[in-house]
């Protein structure tokens, strides 16, 4: 067999033709598992492109293996897919999309440059099929053809339209290939053009400029590994022993024998010394745990080098290359003196992301952590390393950690989207290095953030949001507890006792969600269960008081915490049997409020949401104005 590595569009250069044999499976890739990695993968590259960075290796996107077939004279050579089709037929989806983007947008040359690495050209016997680069299964070629022939999305949903079987509530998906087409298409749109009024990268240079250059990079920074077979191999063993499961080796490994074998190198390094001194540690098992970051699960020593990687680099690190890339930086930035330098870094640095990750109660960054880890943002870890590494002190800490739980929990009750807060993590660790780690820059500096992906919500739109959304849909069970355990310390003093949960608090509505039975409306009448509001006019007063009841019970002024959960009876009890059924079953001080309260009611709702919010301005506390 012949392996080397080819551009992903040196693949579909030659006249050719990559057909997938008949007993392949059909196209199965989706958009969680395939279509959003490969996306993320083509768009870092394309960031990297648009930012200047020529400098990044190259991304490779897998490996194809390709067997060649006896093709009649006159015919286009053919080359049959023995492993790869599911990649190589999504890259040319991909490449359909990119096309109609840029003729959509009167990019016209870039998008007759794409046609070239999706079409044939020149005499062929049988210009139907020779004219495809890549030729799906049988049952899969009418949509493929679509894809690759339509030219524009109006054409391709014209061809492909929504349809509905007869009391269905939901419209039957498009072909896969159709849906993975118009899944990039978005995506492509999204990154040049923007959305949501936000400013696309590289906005200052025409969009026929940024779509060339992120072209080039589909030319030069996205690459696969191409394994030709030869007459004497077996294809079916080949593609046995590839898809084979062993036991990978993680990057720590792999990063461990890079760095001790250079150190091996430095004269008078004591390897053993070196390694017990700084990197025996991550050979525990702490580091060998798997966490969920994102959609995967990894290995925790992972995760610290993917963000020690994006704190040193200031730029984000795809999870699934750290050893190419920790390689690349180190040979190309030369950024310690000596392999001992870098390990302590690295030593150091682990125990910075064990303090972020597994902080002690008496941290000056324990409210911030178990912040983040309950509401599961952890792209702001490269800027804590960052902030760690540069020594601020615990005062400082609980400072800058006021700041920034403030700015993500406000975002998060406006229910923000969390999207670019790698990029905007990323630009502040950049910033901060030059300003100093301090509050008050950061400070600032979030308040220069605009947008939905980035605007600190002043004290309005945190109160608007804090009095009207439905919070119990937005946010889920440990995040609304750790919303009440914040409050309930304001209602303490500060001779109370530490109030701890022998097990996690559970969440509760005040006026339960089945309430018609057992609640009355204001004017006494009884409210509509789900059923009924659908045969009753929406302007009926007991229509409207009906919805305006169930908008209010899933706000904030209508949930807390209890030590204890009542059971489904207790909760749906009206208000004279289920106050001391609470009182009963809880104790903490913010529930002591509800004790004299005779009447809970949309106004009582109201006006507890109120007197919440006005704790909560002093726990996540914002400034008027930049300072």
């Amino acid at each position: 067999m012949d392996v080397h590595k080819s551009s992903l569009l040196a693949v579909f250069d030659s006249k050719q033709r990559l057909e997938v044999p008949l007993f392949q499976r059909q196209y199965v890739w989706n958009e969680e598992q395939q279509w959003l990695p490969l996306w993320e993968d083509i768009e870092r590259k394309f960031t990297e492109a648009l930012d200047g960075h020529k400098d990044t290796p190259n991304h490779f996107l897998g490996a194809m293996v390709l067997d060649q077939q006896q093709t009649p004279t006159g015919h286009v050579v053919v080359r049959q897919v023995i492993d790869g089709q599911q990649r190589l037929t999504t890259l040319q989806i991909f490449l359909s999309a990119y096309r109609d983007f840029c003729r959509e947008r009167d990019c016209t040359a870039i998008a007759d440059e794409c046609d070239k690495f999706l079409f044939n050209t020149g005499m062929m016997s049988d210009p139907k099929v020779d004219k495809f680069k890549v030729w799906p299964t049988q049952l899969d070629r009418p949509q493929f053809v679509d894809v690759l022939t339509s030219g524009s999305r109006n054409e391709v949903i014209k061809r492909h339209p929504l349809k509905k079987k007869p009391y269905a509530r939901k419209y039957d998906p498009r072909p896969r290939m159709v849906e993975a087409y118009l899944f990039f298409l978005t995506q492509l749109k999204e990154f040049f053009i923007g959305e949501d009024g936000e400013v696309p990268l590289a906005a200052h240079f025409p969009l026929a400029t940024r779509v060339d250059e992120c072209f080039q990079t589909l030319r030069n920074g996205l690459m696969v590994v191409v394994i030709d077979l030869q007459k004497d191999d077996d294809p079916q063993v080949i593609f046995e022993t590839l898809n084979a499961r062993g036991v990978p080796l993680l990057p720590a490994d792999l990063l461990r024998n890079y760095i001790f074998l250079r150190a091996g190198r430095e004269k008078d390094a004591d390897v053993e010394a070196l390694y017990e001194k700084y990197w025996s540690g991550f050979d525990n098992e702490f580091w060998r745990e798997e966490v969920k970051q994102g959609r995967l699960l990894r290995p925790r020593s992972d995760l610290f080098m993917q963000h020690f990687l994006a704190s040193r680099q200031t730029r984000d690190i795809p999870i699934k290359h750290l050893y190419v890339e920790y390689r690349h930086w180190i040979e190309t930035t030369h950024p310690f003196p000596t392999v001992t330098d870098e390990l302590s870094a690295l030593a150091r640095q682990g125990k910075h992301f064990k303090r972020i990750v597994s902080p002690e109660a008496d941290d000056a960054v324990f409210e911030l952590c178990t912040f983040l880890e309950t509401f599961d943002i952890r792209t702001s870890y490269p800027l804590l390393l960052a902030t760690l590494e540069a020594g601020v002190l615990d005062e400082q800490l609980k400072e800058i950690s006021t700041v920034l739980e403030s700015y993500l929990f406000r975002r998060a009750i406006c229910d923000l989207t969390t999207k670019n807060y790698n990029k905007i993590f990323l630009k502040l660790t950049m910033k901060l290095r030059r300003v100093g780690f301090d509050a008050e820059s950061l400070r600032k500096l979030l308040l220069e953030q605009t947008g939905d992906s980035g605007a600190w919500p002043n004290d309005a739109t945190f109160r608007e949001a804090w009095l009207q959304k439905p919070m119990y849909s937005i946010l889920n069970s440990p995040k609304l507890v750790h919303l009440f355990k914040r409050l309930n310390r304001t209602f303490m003093s500060t001779k109370s006792e530490v109030i701890s949960f022998a097990e996690q608090p559970s969440v509760e509505h005040i006026m339960p969600q089945e309430w018609v039975a057992n609640w009355h409306l204001p004017d006494g009448s009884k409210g509509l269960t789900v059923e009924e509001l659908f045969h009753v006019p929406d302007s009926a007063p007991q229509s409207v008081a009906t919805r305006k009841r169930n908008a209010a019970i899933q706000t904030l002024g209508n949930l807390t915490i209890l030590s204890v959960g009542l059971n489904s009876a207790q909760s749906n009890y009206g208000w004279k049997q289920k106050r001391p059924a609470m009182m009963k079953h809880s104790l903490l001080p913010i529930n002591q409020t509800l004790v004299d309260l005779d009447v809970w009611d949309e106004e009582a709702i109201s006006k507890r949401g109120t007197e919440l919010f006005k704790r909560a301005l002093k726990i996540w506390p914002r400034p008027d104005v930049v300072v």
